[in-house]
């Protein structure tokens, strides 16, 4: 998948801001997370998720009772969506085989071929 470059560029703006500054870029929507944890976790609006609308990442961290915790988590997480953003794979250069890979392979070969052709012989 061909990332645009105009989305690389956002990706790698952002990484250069601070984390308040970051934030600040970010929408930022809170939720009730379900599962383990009991009322609190339940009742209270603790889970955090976070939409960054130049590179259109979004990152939910839901697994902490604290709002705060969770709202760490997520940056972190976005942090990272960002760097895999802004990487740019490294083209590959095709190889070819050397003789000698060359010659091992069609050796070899020839063994099965050679024992293929016994098989036959005797039935």
């Amino acid at each position: 998948m061909e990332i645009p470059p105009e989305i690389r560029a956002a990706a790698r703006r952002a990484l250069a801001l601070g984390d308040a500054a970051l934030a600040a870029a970010c929408r930022e929507e809170f939720l009730v997370a379900g599962g383990p944890g009991g009322q609190h976790r339940n009742k209270a609006a603790t889970g955090v998720r976070l939409a960054h609308p130049p590179t259109g990442v979004t990152v939910v961290a839901t697994e902490r009772r604290s709002q705060a915790m969770n709202r760490a988590a997520a940056l972190r997480r976005l942090r990272k969506r960002l760097e895999a953003l802004s990487r740019v794979p490294r083209r590959r250069v095709p190889t070819r085989p050397g003789r000698a890979a060359k010659e091992r392979r069609l050796a070899e070969k020839r063994r099965r071929g050679a024992r293929k052709e016994e098989r036959r012989r005797r039935e």
